[in-house]
């Protein structure tokens, strides 16, 4: 499809622009290629997105508080030539590109958040070509490409089919719980009206992501009457049934395939040391790619929590009270698919091999979960030249200009395919 609709597309590039053709790559010619007067500008943009790049990950952004970035992106998209931009009321950027045809929208997204809280120190640093910084790679790097990307088709005067979406979400991070794609697809002005899904979120451009891997998340209190811990010994410990209970979440048995995982993570509670708690909380992931594993996985862990109380409930004097348990749901991200054999697969193994990469399907969980589990075509890509220590404060990228421009090439032609792009 791509081959097609461009070939015109790159005659035109080819006497419009005077930045220089680069020299054909050998990936180029393969099917999926970006065309080379393109390549030629993306590569000339490459001081540019490390500008922004910078800029964008020295603004905060930590959990529940993107405004300041928000309000950046937002501008820079229209610094970009994009004229129809807003902020929604959960707080995700969105620019609108029009299409040919008034139909469901192609959204290209990456995510505001980041992981950090509140007052981390962010600033970015140079060692060779390597920049490093908290959030650099995860996701600044996506929110980069995309205002790239919209550079591009502006300065060409490129249109596509369908309307393009620019999104820039919140809350795709932790406690987030992709509130911000969530709100997108099911309160937004553009709910019902999305017809695929882009979503840009790892510095791998070979990594595709077509499966979502759901979640599902609880705290588990247990409340008890508490007590003195020389007087009142020998009453139920909620701290015994919450050690019970994790007991017998390990016992668990899950499937290898489809894979499907639980930790117990976090746990709080207690008042001082000479006092039997009257409340321990115990925070649970569970995860899997199959809707069906991960709830008989739910199952299973809720009824640990249960028998760990009825044991100590069982074990103790409940003279002053019994250990109860209440489970809090505090995180729900749904499993989903997008076929193989789908178009947008199809575009985006194409891309990433044209572009050198080695192209692979992955899973993973993403905003991609949401459209996934809705049944609407969505992937998420990576794009740059790869990084690591991704949500630490040693965070890194590479920025190798070839491999890095070819990174960032291969969303671009994900676009200009899927989306039918022509020039006016």
């Amino acid at each position: 499809m791509m081959a097609r609709a461009l070939m015109g597309m790159a005659a035109a590039l080819a006497l419009a622009t005077t930045v220089p053709v680069m020299p054909a790559h050998a990936g180029e010619k393969a099917q999926g290629a970006l065309p080379a007067p393109l390549h030629a500008q993306l590569d000339a943009q490459y001081d540019r997105v490390i500008a922004d790049l910078i800029r964008i990950t020295e603004t905060p952004a930590p959990p529940f508080k993107e405004a300041e970035r928000a309000a950046l992106f937002a501008q820079m998209l229209r610094d970009a030539g994009l004229d129809d931009v807003s902020i929604d009321a959960e707080g995700n950027v969105l620019a609108l590109r029009p299409g040919r045809e008034d139909g469901p929208v192609f959204v290209v997204s990456a995510h505001l958040d980041t992981v950090f809280p509140e007052g981390t120190p962010i600033t970015v640093t140079r060692e060779g070509e390597r920049l490093l910084a908290p959030g650099i790679g995860d996701d600044s790097l996506g929110l980069a490409s995309l205002l790239v990307w919209a550079r591009l088709l502006e300065a060409n005067g490129l249109t596509t089919r369908q309307p393009l979406l620019f999104v820039g979400t919140v809350g795709e991070e932790g406690a987030g719980d992709l509130r911000g794609v969530r709100y997108l697809f099911t309160k937004g002005a553009y709910a019902g009206r999305i017809g695929a899904f882009l979503s840009v979120d790892n510095a791998d451009a070979g990594r595709i992501v077509n499966a979502a891997v759901g979640s599902r998340r609880y705290r588990l209190a247990f409340k008890g009457p508490g007590g003195h811990s020389y007087g009142a010994f020998g009453i139920v410990n909620p701290m015994g049934a919450m050690a019970e209970a994790v007991r017998g979440i390990h016992a668990i048995a899950v499937p290898t395939e489809p894979k499907t995982t639980y930790a117990a993570t976090v746990v709080a509670g207690g008042t001082s040391v000479n006092a039997i708690p009257d409340l321990v909380t115990l925070d649970v992931d569970m995860r899997s790619g199959d809707p069906a594993a991960l709830g008989q996985l739910e199952n299973a862990v809720l009824a640990a929590a249960a028998a760990g109380v009825a044991a100590e409930n069982g074990a103790r004097s409940t003279a002053a009270g019994t250990v109860t348990l209440d489970p809090q749901l505090i995180g729900d991200r749904p499993a989903g698919k997008t076929p193989p054999d789908h178009p947008l697969v199809a575009s985006a193994m194409r891309a990433s091999h044209a572009a050198g990469f080695a192209a692979r399907l992955d899973q993973s969980s993403t905003d991609s979960n949401i459209p996934m589990s809705l049944g609407i075509p969505a992937l998420t890509i990576g794009t740059g030249a790869g990084g690591g220590r991704t949500h630490s404060l040693e965070e890194y990228l590479e920025t190798g200009r070839e491999r890095f421009v070819a990174g960032l090439s291969v969303g671009l032609a994900i676009i200009l395919d899927h989306a039918e792009a022509a020039p006016k």
